[in-house]
């Protein structure tokens, strides 16, 4: 890769600690981001980290209490600009898109959570409008799953698929010693 994508990191708020959050994939996710932030910040590459200020009332993403707070080894330093978002995705009503364009980042690596959820739009969306994007599969992580029939999939199976439906169509998924590469 001949310019450094864009580091995007989604929704690594205390939040997704709270226990309701159920079984998960991918425990080391926070020092696989932690590495990337570091590789960036080296680099003097562009991050943005992206916040969800849930308005469901009973949401541990909810604004005005420390389930809304970053998760403190990924936490934003030095200005780096952070977007608030209230949807799932990161360019749902949060002018994303056009900052990105502005500044002209139009390659993105993007990791955080929930792989299937959060993640997963703002991939999907950013890959519908044009943008190259990349996803570390091992700097992002889910949660088990119940389906509609009660059955419960294991948080690694529902990563999977995830990562699975972004790849080629939407991003193209990489490992962490490829992306910390591009920021050297």
């Amino acid at each position: 890769m001949t310019t450094c994508p864009t580091l995007v990191v989604v929704d690594v708020q205390k939040a997704i600690d709270d226990p309701k959050w159920g079984p998960r994939n991918n425990p080391d996710a926070e020092n696989v981001i932690a590495q990337l932030l570091t590789a960036w910040r080296n680099a003097a590459a562009p991050i943005f980290h992206v916040r969800h200020d849930s308005t469901i009332p009973g949401s541990t993403y909810r604004p005005g209490q420390s389930g809304n707070d970053f998760k403190p080894e990924v936490a934003p330093i030095g200005g780096e600009p952070i977007i608030v978002k209230q949807t799932n995705s990161a360019f749902i009503g949060t002018g994303f898109e056009w900052r990105l364009r502005r500044e002209g980042h139009h390659k993105l690596l993007i990791v955080g959570v929930i792989t299937n959820n959060s993640l997963e739009a703002t991939v999907r969306n950013a890959g519908n409008l044009g943008f190259e994007v990349f996803v570390v599969g091992d700097a992002c992580w889910t949660v088990d799953k119940v389906d509609l029939n009660g059955r419960r999939w294991l948080a690694e199976d529902v990563h999977a698929l995830s990562l699975a439906n972004m790849n080629g169509l939407y991003a193209t998924i990489v490992d962490l010693e490829t992306a910390i590469s591009w920021a050297k």
